[in-house]
Order: C-alpha cells, then sequence, then structure tokens
C-alpha cells in the first residue's frame, strides 16, 4: 500500500501512514487512529489536508538506517521530514 503524510494545521505536525489511493483522511482523529498515535491535546476533529509529498516518497526511514541523511531543507517547509530530495 501506499504511504502519504498528512499536516495538521491545529498542531503543525506530520504523520505519515499507509491506505489505499482512494481513501482521504479528513481529520486528526482518523490520522492517528490509521497511524497508530494517541491524539493529545489536539482536537480529534481538527482537519488534516494530505501533502503532495506523500504516496511512496522515499524517506530516509525507509531506506535503512545505513542511508545517508538527506540534506536541510533550503526553505525549512518544503520537506515534512527536515530532509529534503529536492536537491
Amino acid at each position: 500500500m501506499p504511504t502519504y503524510d498528512y499536516r495538521c494545521a491545529t498542531n503543525g505536525r506530520v504523520l505519515e501512514v499507509s491506505h489505499r489511493m482512494s481513501e482521504n483522511l479528513e481529520t486528526w482523529g482518523d490520522l492517528c487512529r490509521r497511524a497508530g498515535v494517541q491524539p493529545g491535546d489536539t482536537p480529534a476533529d481538527a482537519p488534516v489536508q494530505r501533502l503532495a509529498t506523500g504516496g511512496n516518497v522515499i524517506s530516509s526511514t525507509s531506506r535503512g538506517s545505513s542511508a545517508t541523511p538527506l540534506p536541510p531543507c533550503a526553505s525549512g517547509h518544503c520537506c515534512p521530514s527536515g530532509g529534503c530530495s529536492m536537491h
């Protein structure tokens, strides 16, 4: 199954989850359930948005622990993982 990154505007967090291409998560509560994390203080009905970076993007965590880290993103916000694959 493909992986997708979602961002919550309420708390600024980005989570990566796997689901079918036809699915789209809409709330923080749905996203947390899918990711297997606790929602914390963020309301479960807070909206989330799927980021364009999702859909089988290779991240440093999926490349293995021996992979070279990606360089930091120059703009600071185009790459949720903190590393930029756009270089």
